[in-house]
């Protein structure tokens, strides 16, 4: 059967990942930048087709996906006379890939439905190593329908893409989903640094730890960068970290919540980010705190 037409806008490390998953199996695709060119190109080395700007990707294609850093970001590339909207044809599934604030995704399926387009979130969770080989995870709010549609384009992206609810309901569990990671990396991280202030080594506390209920695959993530020295095992940035638990916060605000547990987490990535962390991956966080104790 041919395969649909893929527009695909935000080729970071996990964009770039994915796109050359549907390179390898021989999805037309068009794409587009958002802030770096390395991944793009190494897409139209293999012949997608680099678009001028969002709404000729959106005229290019049956299935426009995004994979962006921010929901302001996202909401650029939509909007305008450039943006995807204006360029949709009638029946195009949009695709969030990103993890964006809820309100702005339903904001926005509403007015892709008046183009006559449908508008799905599907946030994603495991690494760009993953998504490379079709094996990340993808948690996919919006209309059944749609999503019955795009299916046989997201089991070959994926291996597991579950339905969760209406649109937006991959937002808010991703958003928890985050919140939950990232404030146990940064407490992984202030333990491993702090057995060496306190003179503990970090492998016998790290023997300790897996031993027991703390073992799960974030802090192996951590222990590679605290122990083995290999802080790429989790290839996702501090900002962005630092951004989606704000979003989090924003969310748990807007309904109607107060989130006592995030504040130290987005406070830590945002000292984090000050001091230069900003580009470095989250398991780097282990440095941060080995600084900050030997008062650096």
């Amino acid at each position: 059967m041919t395969k649909p037409a893929i527009g695909f806008i935000g080729l970071g490390l996990m964009g770039g990942a994915m796109c050359q998953r549907m390179l390898d199996l021989g999805y037309p695709l068009t794409v587009l930048g958002n802030r770096t060119r390395t991944e793009l190109e190494k897409a139209t080395a293999r012949g997608a087709t680099e678009a001028k700007n969002a709404r000729e990707v959106a005229a290019a294609s049956d299935i426009v996906m995004l994979c962006m850093d921010t929901s302001a970001n996202v909401e650029a590339r939509m909007r305008g006379a450039e943006g995807v909207i204006a360029g949709l044809k009638p029946g195009t599934v949009v695709i969030d890939f990103g993890t964006s604030l809820p309100d702005s995704t339903s904001a926005l399926g509403d007015e892709i439905a008046a183009a006559g387009g449908v508008y799905l979130d599907a946030p994603i969770s495991r690494t760009p190593a993953q998504a490379r080989d079709g094996m990340i995870n993808l948690m996919i709010g919006g209309d059944q329908a749609a999503f019955a549609k795009v299916q046989p384009v997201l089991k070959d992206l994926s291996e597991n893409a579950f339905h969760v609810g209406p649109l937006g309901a991959g937002h808010r569990i991703k958003l928890i989903n985050n919140f939950f990671a990232m404030t146990t990396a940064m407490a992984m991280s202030e333990a491993f640094a702090m057995a060496d202030k306190v003179g503990v080594p970090r492998e016998k506390l790290y023997q300790i730890m897996s031993a027991g209920p703390l073992k799960s695959g974030m802090m192996e993530w951590i222990k590679a960068a605290a122990i083995d020295g290999d802080p790429t095992k989790l290839a996702f940035a501090v900002k962005n970290a630092k951004k989606d638990v704000g979003y989090y916060g924003l969310m748990a605000e807007g309904a109607g919540a107060v989130s006592l547990m995030s504040g130290c987490a987005k406070q830590v990535l945002s000292l984090g980010v000050a001091e230069g962390y900003g580009e470095k991956m989250v398991p780097e966080m282990v440095g941060f705190f080995e600084a900050l104790y030997a008062g650096k």
